[in-house]
């Protein structure tokens, strides 16, 4: 009886654990367990009086907050304090930038999938479908992108007279103050659409829309830095440029050496009290073009001119000025694998008066903390746009190339080791599409910063991916430049989107999980507040509902694992809902195995980037499978749907299987290891790769018209007509729908050598003649060949061309070059 009694205490704590119980459940549990014991004869008196007196001090400990706070949590501060990692003012400010969103409810171990579900997609207003469908296809329609990238090395004058004519430099400032107003989800939109048609004029775009003099304005600038700036940003009289990275600084802004100290000097021929600058940044986009500069730099105050005497160093300050200032010197462009205009800008003593610090010297110090909220936005709207282009931009081409190019007989998209490649574009580009979706809406709501850090990281790398895998398929036809390639500028270009706006090795070793642990946790940031402010009663408060938090996170991972995730919730029904159960599970052991790590390790994860970097590589797979799963809900849910949306929920699972698996493995402490293999994988690494049916499946629907061919197109710049790279495939692929069922009755009978002749159009003839096909097949099967070659082939050049003399040799002759060599 009394082992029985304890086995049914054991499950009732358990459960207890498993729930979440609050402390008073605790304690009347131990109540009725020493009362059975009682009744039931099972332990002796005397050892009953003392299980009840440990019990009572026990639940008298806990239960009053006062000795509670005495005994246990003032210790509890004193330790907690000695390992608190220190953090630097800058560490600081990019740790409380933006806001925290759905990532928190991944991060905590027990999802409120309904937040998720109600969570609404922005919706485009009419101006900003208007926007895309006419502005952003005219100024598509103003660009080559091969003459933009190998031949003027710039976009043409045109386009820049459109792009300051229609705002496009203004979309994010308000209507309030003359631009558009646009939200997050249409910027994105926008720059999808135009970075399908040209690299270099997506980037020429997005950068004063992500990071750039406007936003800074409209948050922090005095009244007189917007009337005289923000009108002239507008009307696109000033193009922008932000000095921020240099030769000594890319990611670590604390390493900045770019100085302004306060002093006195001349100005417009008075002495006033200004900043003595000295300034050296490269890798600035539009800074060869701009004409209003923004600069961040350290600020110095040795003389107390600001007010403050004790205080010299101020930190990093911005400030905005024209670009033809004294001093300021622009320098030559950079070249990085695109035409879009990058470069530096330097300046030795240069002499600025105070007000051009944005926002007056009331901001003067607070720099970073702007530029990191500023950031935390940016990061969710234009690489990730970049990305998604490249995505949607292989999808259709790729579909195109794969349906009607033909090896060893067969279409090569049917090829089982081409589909590998081809799988991965389709299921990355729906993963691509449906974080773009949830990310920049998520901008329009809040500042999710770790979200958007999760998609400037992950979204960029699925890009790198998908256009390699493009390549791979493409093989020559993306190999050989020309004004046919419409692959080569993407992969050219593709390294910098992995280095700007954070580079991602820094972004998945120290921001995505440094930034999330502390802000997403449930408990930690408070309790770090606590902690430096010396708030026992708060501290007291915050670590045992902490604890209570742990304890009931490690009972659910465990359980979770052990029941294959069984007894985990589901919001739905259906074909989804095991993917929401194995997420849960995924959630719980995350949340578990970030507190266990921090409470073992201590300050000393901050240095152990791999380690921490598993663990944000689970929660990245956690939200780009929430946003999957909103992805997919929201859609058709046909079976294309449904093909897609398995393919990219099963390589989530395996990430996350391989991240904790290579986490638990290389844990440094044995005990805790242990203990986390435990908890977290009872049975071993439970998720496979994507399996080879589900694979096959959305290879196929790469090559036939679908929803999801059409949904995850529709930003695509398909309108360029026969002579642009994306217009011709276009073309291709709708000659292909009309005409594939009569040239694959050709393709038999010739393969079957029941025809005569040696070219293609002598075959036809031959099949016309014996009626072995009607004129209107013939016809289509001609149409079809012929555009079935033009997907095939690719460039060649005179040789005067090349050596730069592009008067030599005409578009045309370009274009026919090919057609003229053919036998076939």
């Amino acid at each position: 009886m009394t082992v029985t009694i304890l086995l049914l205490g054991f499950a009732c704590a358990w459960l207890l654990a498993f729930v979440g119980a609050a402390l008073w459940s605790w304690t009347l549990g131990g109540a009725l367990l020493l009362l059975l014991l009682a009744l039931f004869d099972a332990l002796s008196p005397g050892a009953l009086i003392v299980l009840a007196a440990l019990g009572a001090l026990l639940a008298l400990l806990l239960h009053l907050p006062a000795l509670r706070r005495n005994v246990l949590s003032a210790p509890a501060l004193r330790v907690f304090r000695k390992v608190l990692p220190e953090m630097s003012r800058t560490e600081r400010e990019v740790l409380e930038a933006g806001d925290v969103w759905w990532e928190a409810e991944l991060f905590r171990g027990r999802p409120d999938w309904q937040k998720l579900l109600d969570f609404s997609y922005t919706a485009l207003t009419a101006e900003e479908q208007s926007f895309l469908d006419h502005e952003c296809e005219a100024l598509c329609a103003l660009c080559d992108d091969w003459r933009i990238e190998y031949e003027q090395k710039d976009l043409p004058q045109a386009a820049w007279d459109y792009i300051r004519e229609r705002k496009f430099f203004a979309m994010l400032i308000r209507k309030e103050f003359g631009g558009l107003g646009f939200s997050a989800l249409a910027q994105s939109a926008v720059v999808t659409k135009l970075a399908s048609k040209s690299v270099t004029l997506a980037v020429t775009v997005m950068v004063p829309n992500s990071l750039g003099p406007g936003e800074l304005l409209m948050r922090y600038g005095t009244e007189a830095q917007r009337a005289q700036w923000l009108p002239r940003l507008v009307s696109g009289e000033a193009i922008p440029c932000f000095g921020l990275t240099g030769p000594e600084v890319g990611s670590d802004a604390t390493a900045m050496p770019d100085l302004g100290v306060v002093g006195y000097g001349e100005h417009q021929g008075q002495r006033i009290v200004g900043l003595y600058l000295s300034f050296s940044k490269r890798y600035i986009t539009l800074a060869p073009v701009a004409t209003v500069i923004g600069l961040a730099f350290k600020l110095r105050d040795p003389q107390g001119l600001l007010g403050d005497p004790a205080r010299i160093d101020y930190g990093i300050t911005c400030i905005l000025l024209p670009a033809d200032h004294p001093g300021v010197h622009v320098g030559r462009r950079h070249y990085p694998g695109a035409a879009f205009m990058n470069g530096t800008i330097h300046g030795r003593q240069v002499f600025v008066p105070l007000d051009a610090i944005i926002g007056g010297v009331a901001m003067a110090g607070k720099g970073w903390r702007m530029l990191s909220e500023c950031l935390s936005a940016g990061r969710g709207i234009s690489l990730p746009a970049l990305s998604t282009a490249a995505g949607q931009l292989g999808y259709r081409m790729v579909g195109v190339y794969a349906r009607m190019r033909r090896q060893f007989k067969v279409a090569i998209g049917k090829f089982e080791g081409v589909q590998e490649a081809t799988g991965r574009i389709a299921g990355f580009t729906y993963t691509l599409e449906a974080m773009r979706l949830l990310t920049a809406s998520a901008v329009d709501h809040c500042a999710p910063s770790v979200a958007t850090a999760i998609a400037k990281y992950q979204m960029t790398e699925l890009m790198r991916i998908v256009v390699s895998s493009g390549m791979d398929v493409l093989a020559g036809k993306a190999i050989q430049q020309g004004p046919r390639n419409f692959m080569a500028t993407g992969f050219k270009v593709m390294p910098v989107a992995i280095t700007v706006e954070g580079a991602n090795i820094l972004t998945r070793n120290l921001m995505i999980y440094g930034q999330g642990a502390i802000r997403c946790h449930r408990y930690v940031f408070e309790e770090m507040e606590a902690a430096h402010a010396g708030d026992l009663k708060k501290f007291d408060r915050l670590l045992f509902a902490h604890l209570g938090f742990a304890v009931n996170r490690a009972v659910r991972a465990f359980t979770l694992a052990l029941s294959g995730a069984r007894l985990a919730r589901s919001p739905l029904r259906g074909e989804l809902a095991p993917y929401f159960r194995q997420l849960e599970r995924c959630s719980a052991a995350l949340a578990f195995a970030s507190d266990l790590t921090m409470g073992v390790l201590g300050g000393r994860l901050k240095f152990m980037e791999r380690l921490s970097a598993r663990l944000g590589d689970v929660l990245s797979q956690l939200y780009i499978a929430s946003a999957v799963l909103k992805f997919y809900l929201e859609g058709s849910r046909s079976p294309a749907e449904l093909a897609h949306a398995r393919w990219a929920l099963e390589h989530c699972l395996y990430e996350i299987g391989q991240a904790l698996g290579a986490f638990v493995r290389n844990f440094p402490v044995a005990p805790a290891r242990w203990l986390l293999r435990l908890l977290l994988l009872p049975l071993g690494n439970p998720y496979a790769p994507v399996s080879d049916r589900v694979n096959a499946q959305v290879a196929d629907l790469l090559l036939e018209a679908s929803d999801v061919r059409e949904r995850l197109g529709g930003l695509v710049f398909k309108n360029g007509g026969p002579h642009d790279p994306v217009g011709r495939m276009e073309q291709a692929w709708q000659v292909a729908e009309e005409c594939e069922r009569a040239y694959l009755k050709f393709f038999h009978l010739a393969n079957a050598d029941a025809l005569r002749g040696d070219s293609v159009a002598e075959r036809l003839d031959d099949a016309l003649a014996r009626q072995l096909l009607t004129a209107a097949e013939v016809a289509q099967a001609r149409r079809y060949d012929e555009a079935r070659y033009e997907v095939i082939l690719t460039d060649d050049f005179s040789k005067e061309y090349l050596a730069g003399d592009f008067a030599a040799e005409s578009a045309e002759r370009i274009e026919q070059a090919g057609l003229h060599a053919r036998v076939a």
